[in-house]
Order: structure tokens, then C-alpha cells, then sequence
């Protein structure tokens, strides 16, 4: 399993050069992150470079899909991030779909997925793979519009590009259906990225109820090569709990 650790999660608060020193120092290789747009790109990546880490992903401007008269923003934000991500050597960018307008369900799903059609060429022509986000709305996201992963793998599938996919939030999705090995295991050809948390409250992946071994044995035996994003709010020592976190992921049953 490969991880990458998200900076803005494990180290918030932090400035970045001293995240990314943790990282390092916890002996991972891999990092990602939220919001390029209020940070200095160009000292992160001479940082990350420095260190040896490269950037696996970071998220486009957050501007909604599910209202169709913010599509044209969505799309200039679209192309500002791309550009954002190949300054970073990175070849993924995450995107939310936005909040629940309140209008008729289907034409929303509708908006959202003639949005990302609208998308796929940017990011055909870029090389980047652009992976939307279900979140739980019953704890953390109340409000936003994408909650299931079916519904998410359908918006993959009605994109039509095989630079659009999923990213499966682990923590997420316990909360809002669980079944998590089987929904990951009969969609991995349509998932392009893994976040993983423990849960409930969102922290250190074996303090819940969630057997990540277990989980990341099977996502490895269903061919899964990707990266999976360690993103929790630490309760103890962050880079300690990293460290514990490596050497459980490579323990043999």
C-alpha cells in the first residue's frame, strides 16, 4: 500500500517547509494537500523537492457543479488548478461537487455530470485526473450535495473520460453506508484515489472500529496500486503515530 500524508490534516497549523520536514522524518515519501491558492507553490515544491517527497494531489478551487450558472467558474478554477498541479509534478487534482441547492435532485446529478463532461477535455489534454469526492453529510458536511458512492461512481461513468474518477474516502463512507471492502473491491477500475481516517472521530486509523489491515489487504488483492491519502486529525504525536501506522501496515497475518 502506498500512502501519501496530507499536510493540512495531520500538521494544521503548521507552516509548510515544517510539515513537510515531518513527513520526511516519519520516513514517508508522499505528501497532499488542500488549498493551492493561499500558499507560496513555488517554495513547496522547492521544499518537497529538497526533501525528496513529491505532491500526489491537492484540490481545484471549490466552486459548485451542482448550479449550472457556476459551471463557466468551475471550469476557469479548473484550469488555474491544473496549472497549479503541473507546477508540482502532480497528475491529480480533487474536486467536491458542491452543495445541495435545494432544487430537484435529478437535475442537479445532471448539472454535476454536464460539468464534468465539460471538464474531461481540459484534463485529457492536461494529463491530470480529476477525482470527485463523496462526503458524509450526518457528521462533518452537512448540506453538500454528493453523500453515496454509487451515485458517485454513476457521475464517473456519465463523464465519459478516464481522466475522471472517485475518491473513496474510507472515513466518509463508513459513515454514510459502510460495506466499504466490497464497494471498493467491485469499483477499483473506477477509483483513482483513497482517503483513509479512523472512525468514528476522525483521527489515527486503528483507534475505531474500521480493520484497516484488513481493508488495505483486500484493496491490494483486488489489483489497487494507487495511493491512499492518510488524512486524520491526529490525537497523539502525528509523526510517532505515522511511524506506528507504517509498521502496522507492514505486519503479516
Amino acid at each position: 500500500m502506498k500512502f501519501s500524508v496530507c499536510i493540512d490534516a495531520l500538521f494544521k497549523g503548521l507552516d509548510q517547509d515544517a510539515a513537510l520536514e515531518k513527513v520526511k522524518a516519519a520516513g514517508f515519501t508522499a505528501y497532499e494537500f488542500w488549498s493551492w491558492w493561499d500558499r507560496d507553490i513555488g517554495d513547496l515544491k522547492k521544499k518537497a523537492d529538497a526533501l525528496g517527497l513529491s505532491c500526489v494531489t491537492l484540490c481545484t478551487r471549490f466552486i459548485s457543479l451542482t448550479d449550472p450558472d457556476r459551471r463557466p467558474a468551475y471550469l476557469e478554477g479548473l484550469k488555474e488548478s491544473i496549472a497549479a498541479a503541473k507546477k508540482l509534478g502532480s497528475s491529480m487534482l480533487i474536486s467536491q461537487v458542491g452543495g445541495d441547492t435545494g432544487a430537484v435532485r435529478a437535475f442537479q446529478h445532471r448539472s454535476v455530470a454536464e460539468g464534468l463532461k465539460a471538464a474531461a477535455p481540459l484534463l485529457e489534454e492536461a494529463g491530470v485526473t480529476l477525482v470527485i469526492e463523496p462526503l458524509n453529510i450526518r457528521v462533518d458536511h452537512g448540506g453538500y450535495f454528493l453523500e453515496f458512492s454509487d451515485e458517485g461512481f454513476e457521475l464517473v461513468e456519465e463523464s465519459g473520460s478516464k481522466n475522471i474518477k472517485l475518491l473513496f474516502d474510507i472515513y466518509h463512507q463508513q459513515i454514510t453506508e459502510g460495506d466499504i471492502i466490497r464497494r471498493i473491491t467491485a469499483n477499483i477500475s473506477r477509483i483513482g484515489h483513497l482517503h483513509a481516517a479512523g472512525c468514528p472521530g476522525r483521527h489515527e486509523l486503528f483507534t475505531g472500529e474500521l480493520d484497516y489491515r484488513r481493508i488495505f489487504k483486500a484493496i491490494d488483492e483486488a489489483g489497487y496500486s494507487l495511493f491512499t491519502g492518510l488524512e486524520y486529525f491526529p490525537q497523539g504525536d502525528a509523526t510517532a503515530g505515522l511511524r506506528e501506522l507504517r509498521e502496522n501496515s507492514d505486519k503479516k497475518d
